[in-house]
């Protein structure tokens, strides 16, 4: 961790991963888009072991979920993205794929959400774009967020962009993790 003007710049994944300074975005694991990927069963092994690994920490956890409006709602933006994932030409023939109470807006049982975790419900692609993500990290005093799920290049990434970027695979977060609980 480098310091100047008070400011703390960190480094490396270590000098971020710890629950004082951390929350965790599980993004989209919602049971409508887990079906639609192949290797939706091996994505959701992956996110539910960062989970258990955040939950031992006390990391603080937040789910993003996909909102679909009701046609009558939907604008310009919801039914040119809608049309183009349906592959549909008439916007009329636009299915909302994530209402509130349809069985896709779930989230996967497996990951089921704590009384302690929140779910925040979106619209956009990013998960802080309309949502109370940011006031929440910020009034936490969380730097950081690490974020797992579906849909990379349509959710995540946008995401990521809203924030300051470190890469890494599931084995040295966890392992990392682990190693904040006991120091």
């Amino acid at each position: 961790m480098r310091r100047i003007h008070g400011l703390e710049i960190p480094q490396s994944l270590d000098d971020i991963c710890h629950p004082e300074k951390m929350a965790l975005i599980i993004y989209d694991m919602q049971l409508g888009i887990l079906r639609q990927l192949k290797e939706g069963t091996d994505v959701l092994r992956r996110v539910l072991q960062v989970l258990q690994a955040a939950r031992a920490t006390g990391l603080r956890v937040i789910f993003m979920r996909h909102l679909s409006l009701p046609p009558k709602l939907m604008g310009v933006f919801q039914f040119r993205m809608s049309m183009a994932w349906q592959r549909v030409d008439d916007p009329c023939e636009v299915k909302p794929w994530f209402l509130r109470d349809s069985p896709g807006f779930a989230i996967a049982p497996e990951l089921e959400p704590q009384a302690d975790e929140a779910i925040f419900d979106k619209i956009t692609m990013s998960a802080f774009e309309s949502t109370p993500l940011a006031i929440t990290l910020r009034d936490c005093g969380l730097k950081a967020f690490a974020i797992v799920g579906a849909a990379m290049e349509i959710g995540i990434e946008p995401t990521v962009r809203h924030g300051d970027a470190i890469q890494t695979d599931v084995a040295t977060f966890c392992r990392l993790l682990a190693q904040s609980r006991v120091s």
